[in-house]
């Protein structure tokens, strides 16, 4: 294996299954580093160690945030609902996915990492969760694989700050930076509102 890799418990010691850690195994030295990012049969062994089916990709993303600038949390409704293998290649981020799989035993419960350039952990995050992250550095970009296309028709937002989930955004790393949050985010879905979503649980 060329990844280390956990599941994640939540801030309550929870375990919740579907979300995955993933360290590569870097190779350092005065010249610089290497390391390889993805891996087709290494990421299969892997889904497989968690009891989850193999995915494929279809798309790949590229964003760039400045400092303070929260995205999400976002998903998309079936049949369209998308999975995410994200890393930051500069920077840092706070990156977040809350469970939403109705039948799930820790439905609404949230797992947050730090992602950034130097460590280069990446972040999969199944089906069925909200994704968001906040950035702390002066300005992160984050990339990520997607296994299916982006549809506007079936994108949706959960509010970043909704009491009933109480995400602990490291909010006091900014310094006192403003929050960039977009129009769309900042009138997101409640999670009390999520009773037409559906996502099915093949994790617990």
């Amino acid at each position: 294996m060329k990844f280390e890799h956990k599941l994640l418990h939540t801030i309550k010691g929870v375990k919740v299954n579907g979300p995955i850690l993933l360290k590569p195994k870097i190779f350092r030295d005065e010249r610089g580093f290497f390391f390889e990012s993805w891996n087709q049969k290494d990421w299969e062994e892997i889904l497989k160690r968690y009891n989850q089916s193999s995915q494929n990709f279809c798309q790949d993303n590229h964003s760039k945030s400045s400092k303070g600038v929260l995205r999400g949390l976002h998903f998309q409704k079936e049949p369209f609902p998308q999975a995410k293998l994200i890393r930051c290649i500069f920077g840092e981020i706070y990156d977040v996915a809350v469970d939403i799989r109705k039948n799930s035993s820790t439905f609404g419960e949230w797992v947050g990492v730090y992602l950034n350039s130097s460590d280069h952990h990446q972040f999969w995050i199944p089906e069925g969760f909200a994704h968001g992250f906040l950035t702390l550095s002066e300005y992160a970009e984050v990339n990520y694989k997607t296994t299916n296309y982006w549809n506007k028709n079936h994108e949706e937002s959960l509010l970043w700050n909704d009491n009933d989930i109480s995400i602990k955004w490291p909010l006091k790393s900014l310094n006192n930076e403003t929050l960039k949050i977009s129009d769309k985010d900042k009138v997101a879905k409640t999670f009390k509102s999520l009773k037409d979503t559906q996502f099915q649980d093949e994790y617990n």
